[in-house]
């Protein structure tokens, strides 16, 4: 029997990590962080902030209602103290839509 390696996943990401992933500047997440209870990243000893994938998860939900939908940061905080569970669902499937649809485009691209 084959030895399998595992797969790595890191566990924490810096601020900078996040703001790249959304193409956001890291003091719109510090912003955020302070105006949204739902984002709690950790901080290490010289205070610098470890999101997990949960917090990111949390930050992606609020750049889709703030950025995406227009929503303003008070109706964001409406939306997330009445539908949050809702709301990921959502975001989850657009997310699978998106990434769906990025693979049909590179299909498509690749047929003569």
């Amino acid at each position: 029997m084959a030895y399998k390696e595992k797969k790595i996943e890191k566990k924490y990401f810096s601020i900078g990590e996040v703001a790249t992933q959304l193409n956001v500047t890291t003091s719109l997440i510090r912003f955020w962080e302070n105006e949204f209870d739902i984002i709690k990243p950790k901080k290490n000893r010289k205070g610098n902030r470890q999101f997990t994938r949960e917090d990111i998860e949390n930050v992606k939900l609020i750049y889709h209602l703030v950025k995406e939908k227009g929503f303003t940061l008070q109706g964001a905080k409406d939306m997330l103290k009445n539908n949050q569970p809702h709301l990921q669902d959502r975001l989850k499937l657009i997310d699978s839509l998106k990434e769906i649809r990025v693979f049909l485009d590179e299909l498509k691209n690749s047929m003569p």
